[in-house]
């Protein structure tokens, strides 16, 4: 049914067999429990109906990760940690032919996070056993119910891929599928900006200074945890930063009275902790105030959005979950009042739905411009 493989000359046969077949079903079993960066355990693939189970810890795998870069199509299922960690491993981030069952799934109407384990179900009548999903892979020897596990992760995915095709061929809509799963992978690449670190801990509510704190703080914690190749959270908790700047603590003990804060980083870095948020910049210097999100229309407008959204999803069977998102929304507000450029709007307002809904709606919003910008209005 499959093969584990731990020796590199056991690997060539699979690369020769990924040259004359260009489609592969792709997993991983890794860990990112204390770090930073996940640690491989076992990659698996399904080539030509063939699955191989590739040992992370002891295989070099470049030649087969760049076989994955020049694919005809690589299938997941909710690919986000494999595609991070193929980023992560070949220092990459350009993985586009991807075809994600669960993002095909959520078009045909099954939600947007439904797992494989169900999607086999629905859509295929196959039921299998996922009691190994904490596993440690990176133990060794891995047991029999860890190589089956992996093994099915895989072994029926092409199957999977198949009968969703069908499905969203059959309403038109596997070239839009195909689009949202380009538009993830790049998603994924993304990394903020050192100079915008602070965009993702800080809200409207927090005064200029405090996002100044926020940013030196963000990027003092993104430098240690990537020295030390441990999750941020072990650093600093976004929760905790927050605290921080709101509490502004002036000594280690009102540092130690901090939400979440760990013990061993008021005794190793508080010093440091305490300067970042007391020693700033010049104030020309500190960033604005974040614009506020704007959670509603006027009611007349709003009722407009809602009709529009229904009627796309009506004319195309695509959920409206899938059309539109609260954070793209969002993207539209700021758009219409902060007149910024159309590029600037995700990735997924300027595919396939730019000219069925982003339009419509942009045409809709600048109705309601005047309510927004009273809505948006912050102090500087």
């Amino acid at each position: 049914m499959f093969q584990f493989i731990q020796h590199q000359n056991d690997l060539y046969p699979v690369l020769d067999l990924m040259d004359q077949n260009s489609i592969y079903g792709l997993d991983t079993e890794f860990i990112k429990v204390d770090t930073l960066w996940p640690k491989l355990g076992v990659f698996q693939i399904n080539v030509d109906n063939q699955v191989y189970l590739l040992d992370g810890t002891t295989l070099d795998l470049t030649e087969f990760l760049h076989k994955i870069f020049n694919a005809q199509q690589n299938v997941f299922h909710a690919c986000s940690e494999d595609i991070d960690l193929i980023y992560h491993y070949t220092q990459q981030k350009a993985l586009e032919n991807v075809f994600d069952t669960q993002v095909g799934m959520s078009f045909l109407g099954h939600g947007l996070q439904v797992s494989y384990q169900n999607a086999l179900k629905q859509m295929l009548e196959i039921d299998i056993e996922k009691d190994q999903t904490r596993s440690n892979w990176l133990a060794r020897p891995l047991s029999s119910e860890q190589l089956l596990y992996a093994a099915n992760d895989v072994h029926y995915l092409m199957q999977l891929a198949e009968k969703i095709k069908l499905d969203l061929n059959s309403k038109s809509l596997l070239d839009f599928a195909l689009q949202d799963c380009q538009f993830l992978t790049r998603e994924i690449g993304e990394e903020t900006p050192t100079a915008l670190l602070y965009q993702d801990v800080g809200n409207y509510r927090h005064s200029r200074r405090q996002l100044m704190q926020l940013q030196q703080l963000a990027v003092w914690r993104e430098q240690i945890a990537k020295a030390l190749n441990q999750p941020r959270s072990f650093i600093l908790k976004n929760v905790t930063m927050i605290d921080l700047v709101e509490k502004f603590p002036r000594n280690n003990f009102q540092l130690s009275q901090v939400k979440d804060i760990r013990a061993n980083i008021v005794r190793d870095h508080g010093k440091t902790i305490l300067d970042l948020l007391k020693f700033l910049p010049e104030q020309s210097d500190w960033p604005l105030r974040l614009a506020r999100p704007i959670r509603h229309s006027s009611r007349e407008v709003g009722d407009k959005i809602d009709l529009l959204i229904q009627q796309v999803s009506a004319e195309t069977t695509i959920p409206k979950e899938v059309l539109m998102r609260k954070k793209w929304l969002n993207a539209l507000y700021q758009h219409v009042v902060f007149h910024k450029d159309e590029q600037e709007l995700p990735d997924y307002l300027l595919g396939w739905r730019y000219e069925l809904l982003t339009l419509p709606l942009l045409r809709v919003l600048h109705e309601d411009e005047s309510y927004l910008s009273t809505q948006m209005k912050v102090t500087e």
